[in-house]
């Protein structure tokens, strides 16, 4: 298995995935919105690519703090911030528990590291909070989450250690 960077076959496979999780909570954005998200900040959007399969995925952009993407909207630009918003992190169904999205989230806070984004922020929805408190990230209570992104969604977000020490790899 390898982590890569997106590219434009990739998007039919990963709008899959996507469906796969989210559609049976409502929560499903479709091709268009999740390609423009990848189209906003492709140096923070991988793969995670097993043979010829896309296995996983990690959408990420640049955005303000205690901001986040519209679900029902592309992205029309992309915002200067040091606050790197991971907007989605999915791995298939039958690869899971098997330490591949920490595989992944490593990936995202290395290269967050090296271009100097100062803090990771996410929106945990479904339950997985525990997941990512587990990776160093903590409810962030100054964003007001709509209904989008379903009952029970916090927003968290974790700061990029400089050292490697510590911060959003921490636990994995």
């Amino acid at each position: 298995m390898r982590v890569r960077t997106v590219r434009e076959d990739d998007w039919p496979r990963i709008a899959a995935l996507e469906e796969g999780v989210y559609a049976p909570v409502s929560l499903s954005e479709g091709i268009d919105a999740l390609r423009s998200r990848g189209r906003a900040s492709p140096g923070t959007c991988f793969v995670l690519e097993t043979g010829d399969r896309v296995a996983g995925y990690a959408l990420a952009l640049p955005y303000p703090r205690h901001r986040y993407p519209d679900l029902h909207r592309p992205e029309e630009g992309t915002y200067d911030s040091r606050n790197l918003h991971l907007h989605d992190l999915v791995i298939a169904d039958d690869l899971r528990g098997r330490g591949l999205g920490s595989r992944l989230l490593r990936r995202l806070t290395d290269t967050a590291r090296r271009s100097s984004y100062e803090r990771i922020s996410l929106i945990a929805v479904g339950g997985t909070e525990r997941f990512w408190a587990g990776h160093g990230y903590r409810p962030d209570p100054g964003a007001e989450l709509h209904g989008d992104y379903g009952d029970g969604a916090v927003y968290m977000s974790c700061p990029v250690r400089r050292d490697r020490s510590g911060g959003p790899e921490e636990g994995s």
